[in-house]
């Protein structure tokens, strides 16, 4: 009966443990954010400062770009002032193929004949919007639209871009004019090196001055993250720039950035609905979720050090020395971005190695492998692993390894087995050949002796 008592008891205390560390466990699983399910045909989220992807959805689906193209177009322009072949103080004509552009489209009324300058164009396009300023400048770069839209896929195709194809610097449909929320973040990073470009696309509101044949010009941006001329509801104090677009095939679209301390992101949104709510209010999805993304980026993710270039991860056997192992370590530091709920040891390190053993001699900082951090499937790093110090290769033992793989060489082979079967050959043919011979000379010198009938001497 106490046996069963007992018995009984210790069951219970083993359940009872088991449920508190299956508890403590799964206490100590990191908590990570949950998705934003933005809503827009695709959307991107990356850091400014690393490139790591931090959202994506639909990101390297071909979709239609709308004026989001002036982001390439400015691009083109930029690097044109950089080689010298612009100035952003240089003055054009417009030309009369503005004339032929749809009047539905944005304009910043710029006419025939009128003069202004590369400057003056940029803040059109890049706070505006405005097509003929994109037309302006596409014939100061490349002679006509044509030739630039050439520039603009060479150079998409130069930044990596495998779903882009342009066909003008405006953005107005066609159906062979598209891009991908990818796409535009490598052509938007590309144009973020520029500082002109950076401060124009920041430009919330503007007044240029008059020309010959239109009075000042007051501009006032098209995206409402950063100016309230139109809409108050959506300015965002962290966001900067960058470009807006919408068509009824587009929908509504638009590429930002936003720093925040530390972190800095990019974000891109296509494909946005404008919505009316309940209460009457008219919500552009864009703007909203583009700020949606980056509240969520800056409350959600954080810069944390995962990998020291001081710490020494593995002993890497080596071969051909006196010395049996060398230590390895991280080229450098790493700091990414990772989840705030999401700790450096819970990342799964996976080293690679270039061989193992690894051949002397080594010097120190040869690369001897990888080592890769992650976390159910996502890599946060992957950096090189280097020699700590030198080893020197022993004579002697390299001297046989070159021998043993000299004699492993197919050619070596063949002709040593060549060579042993010609020696066996000879082998055998003096084994036969020679015993015949041998055998055949005493016969005749038997034989003469008994057949001799000459005479003997007295």
């Amino acid at each position: 009966m106490k046996a069963k008592r007992f018995l009984s008891v210790f069951l219970l205390f083993t359940l009872l443990v088991s449920l508190t560390a299956t508890s403590f466990a799964a206490a100590e699983e990191p908590v990570l954010p949950e998705d934003p399910d933005i809503q827009a045909k695709a959307a991107l989220l990356v850091d400014a400062n690393t490139g790591s992807i931090v959202y994506a959805k639909n990101e390297h689906q071909e979709l239609y770009p709308a004026s989001l193209t002036k982001i390439m177009t400015a691009l083109l322009v930029m690097e044109a002032v950089d080689s010298g072949r612009l100035s952003l103080d240089q003055e054009i004509t417009a030309s009369s193929t503005i004339e032929s552009l749809d009047t539905a489209g944005s304009t910043a009324g710029i006419k025939t004949g009128e003069i202004m300058t590369v400057e003056q164009l940029l803040y059109c396009m890049l706070v505006v919007s405005a097509n003929e300023a994109c037309v302006i400048l596409a014939e100061a770069v490349a002679g006509s639209v044509d030739a630039f839209a050439e520039q603009m896929n060479a150079k998409a195709q130069a930044l990596g871009c495998e779903n882009t194809h342009f066909v003008n610097p405006t953005g107005l449909h066609d159906s062979q004019h598209y891009t991908s929320a990818w796409d535009l973040y490598l052509i938007t990073r590309e144009a973020l090196t520029h500082p002109d470009f950076v401060r124009i696309s920041d430009t919330g509101d503007i007044t240029l001055p008059a020309t010959n044949l239109h009075e000042a010009r007051s501009l006032h941006s098209t995206n409402y993250l950063i100016s309230v001329w139109r809409s108050r509801g959506y300015v965002n104090k962290d966001a900067h720039g960058i470009k807006t677009g919408s068509t009824s095939e587009a929908g509504h679209c638009l590429v930002s950035s936003a720093a925040k301390g530390s972190l800095s992101f990019i974000s891109v949104v296509l494909g946005c609905d404008r919505l009316t709510l309940e209460d009457g209010e008219i919500r552009t999805m864009s703007f909203y979720e583009t700020n949606r993304l980056f509240n969520w980026g800056f409350d959600n993710f954080s810069y944390k050090s995962i990998l020291s270039a001081n710490e020494y991860p593995k002993e890497v056997a080596v071969s051909l020395s006196k010395i049996d192992h060398v230590t390895v370590h991280p080229a450098r530091d790493v700091e990414v971005l990772m989840p705030n709920g999401l700790a450096p040891e819970d990342l799964e390190r996976t080293i690679t190695l270039r061989s193992d053993p690894v051949e002397a001699p080594i010097a120190a900082g040869d690369k001897l492998g990888t080592i890769q951090l992650s976390y159910k499937g996502t890599v946060y790093a992957s950096e090189d692993l280097l020699a700590l110090n030198d080893v020197e290769a022993s004579k002697l033992l390299t001297f046989w390894r070159d021998v043993k793989l000299f004699f492993a060489k197919p050619a070596v082979r063949i002709a040593g087995i060549v060579l042993a079967v010609l020696v066996v050959l000879v082998l055998l043919w003096k084994l036969i050949f020679g015993r015949r011979r041998y055998r055949y000379g005493r016969s005749v010198r038997s034989s003469s002796r008994q057949s001799y009938r000459g005479r003997r001497r007295r």
